[in-house]
């Protein structure tokens, strides 16, 4: 059975869905003024293998990731770079399906944006002003009766009478509690703004999600993920406008949030400035690279980004395609029954992705093992296995060939083989000085050769 840790109740629980088979999930997506960092690469691909694992046990999933298009952010970068709003959003959401798909994250069946949820939005804001949980004040701003709200604090563990004016509060005079927070931000020149019974403005940051996801999803949904950061305020925000608006107790069964991504042990962002976006890292790293990082280690620990754990991961995923090199997979082989039960066992602990890839590591060495000893049925069984249960992470999809050869240098496909061939010949001749020229020529355009029984493969740095 399957366990997901709650943060809501601190503690792993067997996942039963509102609905016998399905699953609603919904993430806090991207803020769209950016490239995205590898604390966002974490974000989609943690997500991506919860839905892929959800699939592979047969429930079908409905998986919302929300597109914030509209904030001060996003107003502010406009202005600097003296472009329309919309322009800057529309190509930074392209640069952020690019780097998902190069992640191998699979599309969200919605992907909602603020902007195009502006009817549903004002209408949960309406009904938080009818029912007294909302105030529109002396500024013209709409704000949210935090102290109203008795359950406030029970995803983060927080009580509203310790919380101090400026800890991750806004101080504003306009409010009736230092702990209220903005629903909706009365109109200023120069800024974009939509129509409202209470007044011309924009959204508050935590009523979007309130308003996209019960939209999607309904009032009462199975899971609902994002980075640890947003635990509090925002998804403490989410709990209070949400049940309040729509009486629906509780707005979300399960709540998980993934880890940090840290540098020398403190977060990355951009906030901070200590972060590399997807790109930087993609102009090194083949993308299956940077996956294998993210998912070799739990969701909920941190991870620590540095050139060493990425190159843990290369020679991870170097070995795996080692045993599958050579063999002729067509994708109709059974499944190991025995490493499926495990396989499943780990993914059953709260996704545990480290105990899922140790599996694997014990199929990769039974495939080498077979291999060695001329039983290709059984190394043919066995990879195929490794294949299918790489496919529930999102790796291992690739031809072996093709992941060694990578997809550039300076050198063509054609012109290294033709240097192997005249190796091969050098060889064959006892020529062995001009057979070590040549793979020093070769290992100078970063080509690693490997000679074996059946001749000679051939890999990039």
């Amino acid at each position: 059975m399957l366990q997901i840790y709650n943060t809501l109740t601190r503690s792993k629980e067997v996942f039963t869905p509102v609905t016998p088979g399905k699953v609603g999930l919904y993430v806090c997506g991207m803020t769209v003024y950016d490239y995205c960092h590898v604390g966002h690469a974490r974000v989609l691909v943690v997500f991506d293998i919860v839905v892929r694992y959800l699939r592979h046990q047969g429930f079908h999933v409905t998986y919302v990731r929300n597109i914030t298009d509209i904030d001060d952010k996003i107003i502010a970068r406009a202005n600097e770079n003296g472009e329309p709003m919309a322009q800057l959003t529309g190509r930074f959401i392209d640069a952020m399906h690019e780097d998902a798909a190069a992640l191998g994250v699979l599309p969200p069946d919605e992907e909602p944006r603020a902007t195009a949820s502006m009817d549903a939005i004002i209408h949960m804001i309406q009904r938080l002003l009818d029912k007294g949980f909302a105030y529109r004040a002396d500024n013209g701003d709409v704000y949210y009766r935090v102290r109203r709200f008795a359950a406030y604090g029970r995803l983060s563990g927080k009580n509203p009478d310790d919380l101090r004016a400026g800890e991750r509060v806004e101080v504003d005079e306009a409010k009736e509690d230092p702990l209220d927070f903005v629903l909706w931000k009365r109109a200023k020149s120069g800024e974009p703004s939509w129509d409202a019974p209470w007044g011309a403005g924009r959204p508050g940051w935590h009523i979007e999600c309130s308003a996209m996801s019960t939209c999607c999803l309904g009032p009462h949904f199975d899971i609902h993920g994002g980075g640890m950061d947003l635990m509090f305020p925002h998804h403490e925000n989410e709990i209070a406008q949400s049940e309040a608006a729509t009486g629906q107790h509780p707005f979300v069964n399960v709540w998980m949030h993934n880890g940090f991504v840290q540098i020398d042990e403190e977060k990355m962002s951009k906030s901070l400035g200590n972060f590399f976006t997807v790109r930087e890292v993609l102009k090194t790293y083949d993308p299956e690279v940077m996956r294998y990082f993210i998912l070799a280690s739990h969701y909920r620990s941190p991870l620590n980004y540095s050139e060493v754990n990425l190159e843990h991961a290369r020679a991870s995923l170097d070995r795996f395609y080692t045993a599958l090199r050579g063999l002729a997979l067509t994708g109709g082989e059974g499944m190991e029954a025995g490493y499926v039960k495990r396989f499943n066992g780990a993914m059953d602990d709260d996704f545990n992705t480290p105990e899922a890839v140790a599996v694997l590591f014990d199929l990769a060495r039974h495939v080498n093992q077979a291999k060695a000893e001329g039983e290709t049925g059984v190394a043919q069984r066995l990879g195929a296995t490794l294949k299918r249960l790489g496919g529930v992470l999102g790796i291992l999809q690739r031809d072996a060939d093709d992941y060694f050869k990578g997809d550039g240098g300076d050198a063509s496909d054609e012109a290294i083989e033709a240097l192997i061939a005249r190796r091969s010949e050098a060889r064959g001749n006892k020529d062995w000085a001009e057979s070590d020229r040549i793979r020093d020529e070769l290992e100078q355009m970063g080509i690693i050769l490997e000679d074996g029984p059946a001749g000679t493969t051939w890999r990039r740095r």
